[in-house]
Formats: C-alpha cells, structure tokens, sequence
C-alpha cells in the first residue's frame, strides 16, 4: 500500500504571515497522525519563509516512537546561514527516516525540476553516504523524463521521488494520460535498478487516484499544498481520511 505523507509546510506559512505560534505546525501533523496518515514531510529552507529548524525538531520529538515516517526535503548544497543550520546537519540532529534531496534555490517559490546528476552527481555522493550512515534512507527528486534515473543508484540513493508537477499541470488541461505513462516508465526504470519510487508536488484528491492506477507500485506520495487547501473546508482530520480512502481504492 502506497503511505501518504502530509507535508506540513502550509501550516507554516499561515502562522509565519501573522507571527506568533499558531496555527501550530505540531498540532497540524498531530491531526494529520490521529487521521491514519503514514507520515510527515517538512520542507526546511535556508530563508525559512515557512517551516523553521525549531520546527523539525519539534516534529522529531512528536514522531518518536511512532509507527509513521518523518521525511525531511532540501537542497544538500544549500549554505547554513542563521537560522538554518544546514540540511545535513538538520538530519543529524533528528534522524529522520528519510531524507528527500531536492535541487531548489533560494529563488525558487517551489521545487519545479529534479536533479542533474551530470552535473550534480559526483558531488551528492558523500552527501548521501553521510546521510544513510546518520540511518536515514535517500531519496533524489527527479523528473519523468529524465536521462539519469538509472544513476540515481549509482550514485548510492535509494528511492527517486518523481516531480509530478507537469502531471498534474496536464491532469488540470484534460490531457494526462501521456504525462502519467511517462512517470509510470519513470517508476519501471527506478525499479528495474533496484530504486523505490515516491512523488509528489500538485497531487490532490482529483488527480491521486488516476495518478497510483497507471503508475504501479509507489511507496510513499508526499501531499501538502492541495491537502491542506482542502482542509480549510472538510478539516484535517476528514481531508486525510479521504485521501486515504482514494490510496485504498487505487491500490484495489
């Protein structure tokens, strides 16, 4: 079954736009948890626009002793600055089950392309040896299409999450199933070496289910902006379930 982990990073930004504590960014994931959810994914930047590095270790606090996941995205390379300590040494404070690796600039208001590994490839190596030997398992954010899938266990990860951002893009245009068969390819190909397969950025509760039929054998999807956006309707808790509910009907 494909484990759904909710991304936590909206909550952030709502709290961050008023100051102050609330809304709580531990209560949010709390809900998300009480909901069935399979884990939580935080997206930390160096310009800490929403989620903050109190707030990872905040969330590692919750999760321990859990049976769901904290996954943990950024970009390797960023410089630490104030504030933000680094994502290597973010992951080393808390040992987050997996650490997603993300190709973003300071610019950058998402993620919106997946890793050149002919030109990042050599240099990502001991960042990712570092990592898994902090016990964390290694996922690189990739594009569909991209040439470098293969390499990805090469250069020593262990999962690729796929980009699903023009997916999505095509589901809201009428015309997705070229788009999906690309990621399912891209799933094959991650397979075929060895890789598990996450995605995730733009999934909702429109596109999830056509997404899991054709793409075979996803691990985990990550689902934070169109989640929490429902949310402000039907509520945490509901949202999550029904998310849930359409991972169980895909997986039938």
């Amino acid at each position: 079954m494909t484990i759904l982990s909710v991304n936590v990073n909206k909550i952030a930004v709502i709290r961050n736009s008023r100051g102050g504590a609330l809304p709580s960014v531990v209560q949010a994931a709390t809900s998300c948890l009480a909901a069935g959810c399979g884990g939580i994914t935080v997206h930390p930047r160096p310009d800490a626009r929403h989620i903050r590095a109190a707030d990872v270790y905040d969330l590692a606090a919750l999760l321990a002793g859990k049976h769901a996941e904290f996954n943990i995205e950024g970009n390797p390379f960023a410089p630490a600055r104030e504030g933000y300590p680094g994502f290597v040494a973010l992951c080393a404070a808390v040992r987050p089950a997996q650490a997603t690796l993300v190709p973003d600039s300071d610019g950058q208001i998402t993620s919106d392309h997946g890793f050149d590994l002919g030109r990042d490839g050599e240099r990502i190596k001991p960042l990712i040896r570092e990592l898994k030997a902090l016990g964390c398992r290694v996922s690189l954010f990739m594009d569909a299409d991209s040439p470098d899938i293969e390499r990805v266990a090469e250069v020593g990860a262990d999962r690729i999450e796929i980009y699903t951002g023009p997916f999505a893009e095509a589901f809201d245009a009428g015309n997705w199933h070229q788009a999906a068969e690309l990621c399912a390819k891209a799933a094959e190909r991650a397979r075929s070496v060895g890789l598990g397969v996450n995605a995730g950025h733009d999934l909702s509760q429109a596109n999830l289910g056509p997404f899991l039929t054709t793409v075979k054998g996803v691990d985990e999807v990550s689902i934070g902006h169109a989640l929490i956006g429902e949310a402000l309707y039907d509520g945490l808790d509901r949202t999550v379930r029904k998310y849930l509910s359409v991972i169980a009907g895909a997986g039938r």
